[in-house]
């Protein structure tokens, strides 16, 4: 986890309570993840959602495709975390194309038809499908108030299963590359938990990806956590001062806005969840614009401060015909769906940002969280 440092300017702006501090620089054993062709270097911010991770997992593909972007660091919650630890894994292994091949193979193999036995595949779908809009289990769940503890007693999660075959950890936590930061919440103190590559396993990114509707809680040295998603979704503090490069490219998919009011208790609850795991991602980009502000009017000085360039890259129109419901669905025709758009956004924004990137902030931050 973070070493405890000073309180960050960005922390104290967002009133978000964290366990533990960024570091005043990058890790020692971190380095530039970048392939020959790589330009320009930048900070990812992967935001998490569910099964929408494979829209993610299309930008992902589409910027390594590409080649001229290397990556520094990279933060994330819940399947922003899985996608930032597979794709640094496959990275090691075998450089970007590596990359490109690990992050298919974690999403065909995590999908409701991919290579899971039978056994497992009945297990997932019975997560992802039995309590996702199924109403007799909505009512029986109300009823007798339900919990993860009763109606999952022997804690299944086949996520756990293909990342810990997939992802070398002890390769992960050894190596000199990019800086990965994982969210998680902390059950007890309600607090903000990152959790640095260094120290990462895959009980990390359980307790990252912890719905606690779904899931009993995840303890790491006997402390429970929830998904990171709601305190850090994800987490951009720990990227500005645990990276060097001013760039932060943030994969959104949640959408912020909605021109239309929700009327079904189904809609009501997508809309519920969508601004609660926005929530703290808008305090902490106004806090970025803030701190900007008073470097500008020289009330903070330059040496010790820097300027954050922010760019974006998310699902708007690409993802508008998904509900927040559908996070739980886990079909591979979706996976691949949901791939396409995400390499679509990202080739179209690579196209229209590129020059602009290390140069200036190419998302209106005032305008994003006003």
């Amino acid at each position: 986890m973070l070493d405890p440092q000073q309180e960050p300017p960005v922390d104290s702006l967002i009133d978000v309570p964290v366990e533990h501090d960024l570091p005043m620089q990058p890790s020692p054993g971190t380095r530039v993840m970048a392939g020959p062709r790589a330009e320009k270097t930048v900070a990812l911010a992967l935001q998490g959602g569910g099964a929408h991770g494979a829209f993610t997992w299309g930008v992902l593909d589409a910027l390594i495709e590409d080649g001229r972007l290397g990556f520094e660091a990279i933060t994330g919650a819940s399947a922003g975390a899985m996608n930032a630890v597979v794709m640094v894994d496959g990275w090691l292994e075998d450089g970007p194309e590596g990359a490109r091949r690990a992050l298919a193979r974690f999403w065909r193999e995590v999908s409701l038809d991919g290579d899971l036995w039978p056994a497992q595949r009945k297990a997932f779908s019975g997560v992802f499908e039995f309590w996702s809009n199924n109403p007799v289990v909505e009512f029986w769940s109300r009823a007798f108030r339900t919990s993860p503890y009763t109606s999952n007693p022997l804690n299944y999660n086949p996520l756990r299963k293909v990342l810990a075959a997939q992802v070398d950890f002890e390769r992960l936590r050894g190596a000199e590359t990019a800086g990965v930061f994982v969210s998680a919440t902390n059950v007890w103190t309600g607090k903000l938990a990152v959790f640095e590559r260094e120290s990462l396993n895959v009980d990390h990114l359980m307790a990252s990806a912890c719905l606690p509707t779904v899931f009993q809680a995840v303890e790491i040295d006997g402390v429970p956590y929830w998904d990171g998603g709601y305190l850090g979704n994800p987490p951009l503090y720990p990227l500005y001062r645990g990276a060097e490069t001013r760039d932060i490219v943030l994969v959104q998919i949640n959408p912020v806005e909605r021109r239309e009011t929700p009327r079904t208790p189904q809609e009501i609850q997508d809309r519920l969840n969508e601004i609660t795991f926005n929530a703290n991602l808008m305090r902490e980009l106004r806090a970025i614009d803030f701190v900007d502000h008073l470097i500008k009017e020289g009330v903070l000085g330059r040496g010790e401060y820097k300027s954050q360039y922010v760019h974006r890259i998310d699902g708007t129109g690409a993802l508008d015909e998904y509900q927040a419901s559908s996070r739980l669905d886990a079909r591979w025709r979706v996976f691949e769906r949901l791939r396409d758009k995400g390499r679509g956004a990202a080739q179209a924004w690579i196209a229209e940002n590129y020059e602009q990137i290390g140069r200036t902030c190419t998302l209106d931050l005032e305008a994003t969280y006003r």
